[in-house]
């Protein structure tokens, strides 16, 4: 376990995000309007069938669970991340800094907070995304 690893090629400009915004995508409060709103305008001579209504609100809480999964799996990754990164300290790294250069240094320490944990190579916090190459420590 001698070896460096390499980063992939090309230069790292921006750091990685963890999360995505999406605003075509409807949650469990649409759903659940939408079935309010069904109930409420449905014909009272024919309404809606037993079986048809047991099935939507089977689908609000499967809409529901996989919020709460989701949630989780955005906790797990963090948690992943952070852990990962504290794995990093006393090894040595390059990294492209904000002006495209690649930078070579020692991680000290790690920072935890926001998004994205950051290595702290030689006094610079540099956010895990723009770390290129990690190699063992040279004796």
């Amino acid at each position: 376990m001698t070896d460096p690893v390499a980063g992939v090629g090309g230069t790292a400009t921006a750091t990685a995000t963890t999360t995505v915004n999406r605003t075509d995508q409807m949650d469990k409060n649409v759903f659940l309007q939408l079935l309010v709103a069904q109930m409420r305008y449905q014909d009272p001579n024919n309404p809606t069938s037993t079986t048809e209504f047991m099935s939507q609100t089977a689908t609000f809480t499967q809409v529901e669970k996989l919020e709460e999964i989701a949630t989780q799996n955005a906790s797990m990754v963090a948690l992943q991340r952070s852990l990962s990164a504290g794995a990093l300290v006393g090894h040595a790294v390059s990294y492209t800094d904000d002006t495209g250069a690649t930078v070579t240094g020692t991680v000290g320490s790690v920072r935890i907070s926001g998004d994205e944990p950051r290595a702290v190579v030689d006094g610079v916090a540099v956010p895990l995304g723009r770390l290129t190459e990690v190699s063992l420590p040279t004796p």
